[in-house]
């Protein structure tokens, strides 16, 4: 089953279930998609309401290449016990952490936390998923214009980047080095 969702020049929303033809236009774009969810005989999740301004939401998550990380892995013991304020220890298929945290932007909120909790309770959070998005990498004006979450990906990027650069035996330096090297200011 395929479900299609448009933007329109006028502010709607249109979205069709390539499966059977179901169309629908509204102003409303979750109410686009809570009709074809309803069509598909899918069950319709409305999104989260809208945190506070300087607050983002976000899942950390602990992977191990190889090995277990399973939610009741007892390194995770302290972190289930006494998370960030923010966060609450989800189940995910691994050790995971839905966050709703305080920082200047995304990226900021998600490095104060991977940084507490390293400090605290010794977990190197390696990285940040996002529910539901199609591809890694989203269209960046589209998503700007939408207030979406590119900075999740980033995010991500950053954080399996030194996930894997430091089991690769790369340190820190080597990281830095690699990033003043593009210029980025």
């Amino acid at each position: 089953m395929s479900l299609q969702f448009r933007r329109n020049e006028d502010g709607t929303v249109t979205g069709r279930n390539e499966n059977n033809g179901f169309t629908v236009t509204h102003a409303d774009e979750e109410e686009v998609k809570r009709q074809l969810y309803e069509d598909a005989g899918w069950e319709y999740t409305p999104p989260p309401p809208p945190l506070p301004p300087g607050h983002h939401r976000f899942l950390l998550v602990h992977e191990e290449d190889e090995g277990d990380c399973a939610f009741g892995d007892e390194r995770y013991a302290g972190l289930r016990a006494s998370p960030p304020e923010g966060c609450v220890p989800v189940d995910r298929g691994c050790f995971a952490l839905e966050c709703r945290r305080p920082g200047r932007t995304l990226l900021d909120a998600v490095a104060g936390t991977v940084a507490e909790i390293r400090r605290a309770h010794g977990v190197v959070m390696n990285a940040v998923r996002t529910d539901g998005r199609a591809g890694e990498w989203p269209d960046v004006d589209a998503d700007r214009a939408e207030g979406g979450d590119a900075a999740e990906g980033v995010a991500h990027l950053v954080l399996t980047a030194a996930h894997r650069s430091r089991r690769l035996g790369y340190g820190r330096k080597d990281l830095v080095r690699l990033l003043d090297a593009t210029g980025i200011e």
